[in-house]
């Protein structure tokens, strides 16, 4: 890295925290220092700084403009870790002096740290952001996973195939954790008949920490080191000690580094093994069993996401005895009581369920949309035998995003100057929100066609790049959507590619399709992007099927699918598109929120009422796709959704979108866009979300009575 000169001397420390990458004023000290570099190094101030040249800093130096603008964001920084006057001291002041364990097995922050798969990752990353600007004293814990999540590229038929990359340490946002003595912090856990020591990594980001575990050392057998190479990686005996690792490692990790949380709250049951942990720690000292699980129940939160059986993680109850033949100690005597808590049978035998675990074990439990809800009080009833359906102790935290990071600074001077420059703090307020109708259509849809240019300029440089890095084939850059109308209504996909989503319904009248698409003067094109999972075979021929749609001559180039989608090119797919699509099969999507990151950006939601858009739905801000069909019978319910898609589009989008008055304004079309934001960002947003965790689990966690040993 170049020397930085004394008077910028803080620049470095600004890179390491991640709190600039959501913080504008921050942003712009890197983009304006080097912009060539700053593209070149794909928006990572930390790889920036370690290549730049000592001119370039010298030149900045030199600029009273981009002084007085490092100045700024280094005095905002100090105020956001001052943690002075914010919500939360406001609000809860009970929290004052404690703090909030969020353990999440995935957490996408920026992509220069791929740390995350998916949906679960970017949500563990907006609530950890939004904590931040909040004021809540969170701690988030999870992997550091130094090969992270794999890198996609697409073969010429069509199967996807998985490149991993190791990660350099150099040019990523972390440093070393320390124990309260000043030494780098490492942590032993107990694995089967074998100890594996863990080394715990730091991530700043604002007023929030992560504390990230790696058993990347020499000191552990090859295998060992290994266990946190890879994000979902491995069989089920990898999976099992990852989350053994994850839950006793994460607790051992924080009383390392001298942190006793209030409350932890487990993001999905992958961390459940932390109440173990916690549940012995305590048995040690003198506590009963009993009165040790209520005391941890007491002080845990549990977010479950999955409304798909099949996503709930269990194993063999003698696959867990062995790898946690070590991690008993004194607590040995109420090993059947703890395996207890993790019996549940789905119809496949007893198995240990992380999900049931994380359940008995929680004070308090959440689904993450309304009618979520209502899908995991059934599916768990059994959990709560001779319990009515209504008294389940199981709420809704609908999801949110973050608008600071989602939303385009196209969208965000509109709202500058329409809402006033202090919007971002009323936010979450619907009657503040009502702002938005004022603003012009003139410049709501000159706000929108510039997304809309950027996403296209977006595309045609990553072909570019493809072409003159690996020379991919004409077909291959024909499909990545070089050959896409600027002017056309674009309608984006982009999400896990699984069976439930039904990724390819769209397709299931391929010859109507094409005549939506290729109608004269009012063409559609649709912009697909997302990965499957390593091991979801389905899901990857549903992307190869999609892929060579792509490629069929009938749809005349306005289908596309982009490669290796993360958070980088989420960014210019909901900001850039002009609808976006999700149909999965209901009731199968826990909330989803990709669709509300689009809509804050002006682009309208087109989707299955399921998830968050049952809740989000107001008859005048998206479109809303119901076949009727027989919902037992998956041919007709596929058959009759892809009609309604159809109808839809047809009949609604195409005319709304296209019918300009004397100006080249479509008037319908932006009615529908400004609901959009209106409705959407202060409802679904992770202000109100992280809000409602705070009044609802969080305070009544600390305001109960400690249980007695």
């Amino acid at each position: 890295m170049s020397q930085l000169p004394d008077r910028i001397s803080r620049l470095e420390e600004l890179a390491r925290d991640l709190w600039w990458s959501w913080t504008p004023e921050a942003r712009h000290v890197f983009r304006r220092l080097d912009y060539p570099l700053w593209r070149l190094t794909a928006h990572n101030p930390v790889r920036m700084l370690r290549v730049i040249a000592p001119d370039t800093l010298a030149q900045a130096i030199a600029n009273p403009a981009w002084l007085a603008q490092y100045d700024r964001a280094m005095a905002r920084l100090d105020e956001t870790r001052a943690a002075r006057n914010t919500w939360c001291a406001r609000e809860c002041p009970e929290l004052a002096g404690r703090s909030v364990a969020y353990f999440s097995a995935e957490f996408a922050l920026h992509q220069s740290l791929p740390i995350y798969a998916g949906g679960l990752g970017v949500l563990a990353g907006d609530h950890c952001k939004e904590a931040s600007d909040l004021g809540i004293p969170l701690v988030g814990v999870g992997f550091m996973y130094p090969q992270g999540y794999f890198h996609q590229t697409i073969s010429a038929d069509g199967w996807q195939q998985e490149v991993y990359e190791k990660l350099s340490w150099t040019d990523a946002a972390i440093e070393p954790a320390m124990t309260p003595d000043g030494k780098p912090c490492v942590t032993a856990v107990p694995l089967g008949s074998r100890t594996v020591l863990l080394a715990v990594w730091r991530v700043r980001a604002g007023r929030v920490t992560l504390y990230l575990l790696d058993t990347d050392l020499e000191e552990n057998a090859p295998w060992d080191r290994d266990l946190s190479a890879r994000l979902y990686g491995g069989d089920r005996e990898t999976r099992v000690q990852q989350e053994i690792l994850l839950g006793v490692g994460g607790v051992r990790a924080l009383k390392a580094v001298g942190i006793t949380p209030a409350v932890y709250h487990l993001n999905e049951g992958h961390a459940a093994f932390a109440v173990l942990q916690r549940i012995r720690d305590l048995c040690e000292t003198g506590w009963a069993f009993e009165a040790a699980l209520e005391e941890v129940r007491r002080t845990t939160v549990f977010t479950t996401h999955t409304p798909v059986a099949a996503g709930h993680d269990t194993f063999p109850f003698h696959l867990v005895e062995k790898h946690l033949t070590g991690a008993w100690g004194e607590f040995g005597p109420y090993r059947e009581k703890f395996f207890a808590l993790a019996h549940h049978d789905t119809g496949d035998g007893p198995m240990f369920n992380m999900t049931a675990l994380a359940l008995r074990t929680a004070g308090a439990t959440n689904a993450v949309s309304a009618l979520h809800g209502e899908v995991t009080r059934r599916m768990w009833s059994a959990i709560w035998p001779g319990t009515l359906p209504e008294r389940l102790p199981v709420r809704s935290v609908t999801n949110g995003v973050h608008a600071s990071t989602w939303i385009s600074a196209e969208i965000r001077a509109l709202l500058d100057r329409y809402l006033g420059p202090d919007w971002i703090d009323h936010h979450d307020d619907p009657a503040f929100c009502e702002g938005v109708l004022g603003i012009p259509d003139e410049e709501i849809w000159h706000a929108r066609q510039t997304l809309r240019a950027f996403l296209f300029t977006f595309i045609r440089e990553r072909a570019r790049h493809r072409w003159t890095k690996s020379g991919a084939s004409a077909s291959h850059i024909v499909a990545s959507g070089t050959m896409f109308d600027h002017t056309a209504l674009t309608i984006g996909f982009a999400r896990r590619f699984t069976g439930y989503k039904r990724p390819d319904l769209i397709f299931a009248d391929a010859d109507r399709l094409a005549h939506v698409l290729n109608a004269h003067g009012r063409p559609v094109q649709v912009l697909f992007a997302g990965k499957a999972h390593p091991a979801d075979d389905v899901g990857k021929h549903h992307l190869q099927q999609i892929y060579r749609r792509v490629l069929d001559p009938k749809f005349g180039g306005r289908i596309a699918f982009i490669e290796d989608y993360d958070l980088h090119v989420a960014h210019f797919l909901v900001q850039g598109c002009d609808v976006w699509l999700n149909n999965p099969r209901k009731p199968l999507e826990a909330s989803g929120t990709s669709g509300m990151k689009a809509a804050i950006n002006g682009t309208p939601h087109l989707s299955i009422g399921d998830g968050w858009w049952a809740e989000g739905f107001t008859g005048d801000n998206g479109w809303l796709i119901d076949g009727q069909a027989d919902p037992n019978d998956h041919g007709a319910q596929d058959w009759a959704d892809a009609q309604a898609i159809y109808r839809l589009i047809e009949e609604e989008l195409v005319p709304t979108f296209y019918d300009r008055d004397a100006n080249g304004i479509p008037r319908r079309w932006l009615q529908v866009v400004r609901q959009s934001i209106r409705t959407v960002l202060p409802r679904f947003s992770a202000r109100r979300m992280v809000k409602e965790y705070v009044r609802g689990m969080y305070q009544p966690a600390l305001g109960q009575q400690p249980v007695t040993k």
